[in-house]
Formats: C-alpha cells, structure tokens, sequence
C-alpha cells in the first residue's frame, strides 16, 4: 500500500514538474512561433516581391532592346505615348500578376483541395453537392476571365491614347499656349479618361458580379446539404466538421475569383508586351564589314512606297554617285527627296530595285558595317538629355578625344557659345536640347556628324535652322567637310547648294532634271522656276 501512494506521490510531483517547465518554456515558445510566423511571411512577401521586381526590370530591358532593333516602318505606324505605356502600364500590370497573384492563387488553391479532401472523408453522399457546384463555377469563372481580358486590353489602349495625348500636348505646350489650345486640349484628355473610367467600371461591375454570383451557387450548394442532411444518419460531429469546411470554402473561392481578374489583366499586358517582343527586327543578314570604303554610291531603278494602299513614293529612280561627288536634291515638298536618301542607310527596304556601295548591294552589308561609314544631320535636330559633349561624342564616338571633340565644335562654329555655357562641353542641354536655341541645337548636330567624319554624308536640310550669319560660317564648314566625301544634300534654300557638283530635280518620286546649277538655269525648266520663285521671294521680303 504504502509502495502504492509513493507512487502516486512522486507520479504527483512529475507531473507539477511537467507543468511547471511548461509553464517556463510557454511564452519563449509561443515568442519563437511568431518569430518563425513573421520570419515566414517577411521571406514570402520577399520572395514574391523579388519575383515582380525582377520580372519589371527583365520585361522592360526586353521591350526596351527590341524597340532599338525595330524597322523605321515600325514607329512610322505608331505613337511613341502608346509604345511608352506599354514600358510602363503594362509591365506594372504583369509584376502585379507575378507577385500578389501567385502567392493567393497557391495559397488559396491548397486551401480548397485540403477542405473538399476533407469533406470527402467526412461524407462522400454530401460531397456530391460539391462536385456538382464546382462545374458551375468554374465555368462563371472562365467566362468572366474572358471579359476581363477584353475588358483589361481595351484599358491598356486607353492608358496608351492618355499617355500619347499628356506627351503631345507636354511636348507642344507653346503651341497650346499661342494657339488657345488649353479648352481643346483638356477636352480631349477629359473624353479619354472618361472612356478609360467607364471601361474600369465595366471591368469591376464584372468583378463584383462575379463574386456575387459565385457566393450565390454557393449558398444553394450549402442549403442542398442541409436539405439533405435530414435524409441520411451521419454523426452530429462530422455534419459540423462537413458545414464548417463548406463555409471556410467560401472565402478561398472568392479571392479566386477576384484574383481571376488580375490574373486576366496581367495576361492581356503579357500579350501586349510579348507582341512587341515578337515583332521582327530589323533584317540583318549581310556579312560584309569592312573598315573603309570609298563611298561610290549606285541606285538602280530603285521604287518605293511606304505602305500599299498610298502608292509609290519613289518610282524606278536610277542614279550614280561617285566617291567625293557632291549631289544636291531639291525639288517640292512631298517629291520623295528625304525618302530617297533614308533608303540608302536601310531605315527602309526598298520594294524592288538596288542600292550598291562600292559595287556590293547595300543588302550584303551588316547594318553595323553600312551605318558606321554614313553621318547624317537631318532637319529635325535629335539632342539628348546630357552634357554637350556627350550629344557630340554619341554612342560609337564616346571614345573621342576632347580635342577632337573641340575641333568638331570649331568647325561647326559652336565653339563661341559652348565656351559661353555655364560649364561649357560639360554643361547638360536639358530635355531635346531645351536650354539651347534651334541654331544652336542644329551645330551641334553638325559638329557629331563632323566627328564621326564618315566617307558618306547626309544632309537633310542641315542649316534650315540657322540664320544668315552662322549659315555662312556652317557652309564654309560643310564645304571643308565635303571634300573627298560622297555627299547628298537636300536643301530648301537653292543658294547653298549652288557650288554642288550636281544638282538633280524630283517631282512626284522621279527625276526630272539633272546637271549643274548654272546649266539647269540656262535651260528654263522646273529648277529655274524654283530658282526664279524663291529668289524673287526673297526680294521682296528684303523690300517690305
């Protein structure tokens, strides 16, 4: 007896010492399950966080690429505010999807396999409810995940028309002031953003009737168990167990079909982005590269036409350039002069005929290995928000010598003003150049395309910008600069061109005339009108 109550005794004692170290060890546990719990969660939201970040800054180095790979023809057919919000927007759209998303979509999907594996167990007969609803809603859900990704394209069209309209009237915000454009202007911003907030609300009327619906075919499943709960035996403890999984199943159902539409929204953005992603470079398939060439230049019977329905710009043009020929190209507006010289650097294809450098197709050429002997300065200045030297050194002439920088500034005649700056060829030209005025702007143009000191050149209206001074100064520069140097030359002012080696006439994408600029006089056809008509033009601004 008494080795009995020992027993009990010290079973006693045992016991309070169990309760007692966890009574100790409790709060420590319960300390380090949160710790572990945060831990958990900070790595998840991490993770995932990593995930979208990450995904962000690949998709955007992806589009960004294949935009400076894409044919001129491209951007020609597109705004760049629209191209820019698909750099921004849309790539926001798909980090969203990759983060927060999936986190829910596993999270939640686990929940629902574990409770209907558990209704399963608890009650097969009542589970056919389940089996019976999970069609339907599955159904609701791929419809409504065809809405929303309608619905979610035509929000990231909108996004785009926002973007280019802020861009446009940003960019030309002189205009809108001098022009009384500010009512029109916010007129149509106002009718866009209009449209874009209607399309979202479409989009969350989806959503939300989306959960509506869903939590409705639920709620008939539930009283269909209930009902028939009163038709079999089953233990008090499992229809508890059965109705309480069915309730808990109504939450991870719902945030399905609420992730269901950002799922549908970062797959329209994928979609727009891969799009650009697939598009076709710019065909590259020559092989030849070499180091110099002498710049002799053919067109044979070259057409062209920027799309099919609008016809030919250029049409069976046929033309020789010999290595340091100067040829000037005039003629009106619309006659194809531009279109002609941008086929030579291959910013186009041609539709049909050839263009040879040196004897070899243009085609046979890498675009590396063409463009690299080709300079141009084209009428609309191109400048960079950077320093003055570096819009000069651009690109594949960022290893130029600060001497050799200099000597480009002095022979475009932008040496006064840039010493003038604040920091001089260190001093930031701001966005597009703003800080700089157009003549300025325009030197400096001329002075990058002086450095890059190519064996062909391209002038597309060079000194449109200039006034009449700086226009001397730059001639006397670019005729220095056009000595042993195939060069085009397209000009609206006939006074600089009149020392070319050539002057060719277009009209309506063919040549018409061809020959010196004293010769074309004499013989009284469209160049001596054209002469005749901005000579006498010029006369009579000078008189008033």
């Amino acid at each position: 007896m008494m080795t009995i109550l020992t027993e009990i005794v010290g079973a006693g004692d045992e016991l309070d010492e169990r309760q007692a170290l966890i009574k100790r060890w409790m709060p420590l546990g319960v300390l380090l399950l949160f710790i572990v719990r945060g831990l958990g969660n900070f790595l998840s939201s991490f993770g995932m966080g990593w995930i979208a970040r990450t995904t962000v800054k690949e998709l955007r180095r992806m589009v960004f690429e294949r935009y400076l790979v894409l044919p001129t023809r491209f951007f020609d057919q597109r705004s760049s505010g629209q191209l820019l919000s698909k750099v921004t927007y849309d790539v926001g759209q798909v980090a969203s999807s990759a983060s927060t998303v999936v986190i829910t979509l596993i999270k939640d999907s686990l929940t629902i396999v574990f409770l209907v594996a558990f209704m399963l167990y608890l009650s097969p007969q009542l589970s056919v409810f389940v089996f019976v609803i999970a069609p339907i809603i599955a159904g609701i859900v791929r419809y409504l995940g065809v809405l929303f990704r309608r619905h979610n394209k035509r929000i990231q069209e909108l996004v785009g028309d926002i973007t280019r309209i802020t861009q446009e009237a940003l960019e030309a915000h002189k205009i809108v002031k001098i022009f009384g454009g500010r009512e029109y202007e916010s007129k149509r911003f106002n009718e866009i953003n209009e449209r874009s907030r209607k399309m979202q609300l479409r989009l969350l009327t989806a959503t939300s009737a989306g959960d509506g619906i869903n939590m409705l075919v639920s709620a008939f499943g539930i009283a269909g168990v209930i009902a028939l709960i009163s038709l079999i035996e089953l233990e008090v403890s499992r229809v508890t167990g059965f109705i309480t999984a069915m309730v808990l199943l109504m939450s991870p159902l719902k945030r399905l079909t609420t992730i269901n539409a950002a799922i549908q929204r970062g797959v329209a953005a994928g979609e727009s982005l891969f799009r650009i992603i697939d598009e076709e470079a710019e065909r590259d398939s020559g092989t030849e590269n070499p180091e110099q060439i002498s710049g002799r230049v053919e067109f044979r019977n070259v057409s062209f036409g920027y799309s099919g329905g609008k016809g030919s710009v250029l049409k069976d043009i046929s033309l020789s350039v010999e290595p340091g020929e100067t040829l000037a190209i005039v003629g009106r507006s619309g006659s194809g002069k531009s279109t002609l010289v941008s086929l030579l650097p291959r910013f186009y294809e041609l539709d049909s005929g050839q263009i040879l450098i040196d004897g070899l197709s243009i085609d046979d050429y890498s675009l590396e290995g063409l463009r690299r002997h080709i300079s141009l300065v084209s009428q609309e200045v191109t400048l960079f928000n950077d320093t003055v030297e570096a819009n000069i050194a651009y690109g594949g002439l960022a290893d130029s010598s600060t001497e050799a920088i200099r000597k480009a500034v002095r022979s475009a005649n932008a040496e006064g003003f840039v010493d003038a700056l604040p920091d001089g060829l260190a001093t930031m030209v701001g966005d597009r150049g703003v800080l700089l005025s157009g003549g300025q702007r325009q030197r400096l143009s001329i002075a990058r395309a002086l450095l890059k000191d190519s064996p062909i050149l391209i002038l597309d209206e060079a000194t449109s910008a200039l006034d009449t001074e700086s226009e001397r100064h730059i001639q006397a520069a670019l005729e220095q600069l056009m000595q042993n140097r195939t060069t085009f030359v397209i000009a609206h002012r006939l006074s600089t061109i009149e020392n070319a080696d050539r002057i060719i006439v277009m009209e309506e994408g063919r040549i018409i005339e061809s020959g010196k600029h004293a010769d074309l006089l004499a013989t009284g056809g469209h160049y001596a009108a054209l002469h005749r008509m901005q000579f006498s033009d010029d006369d009579a601004r000078e008189t008033g």
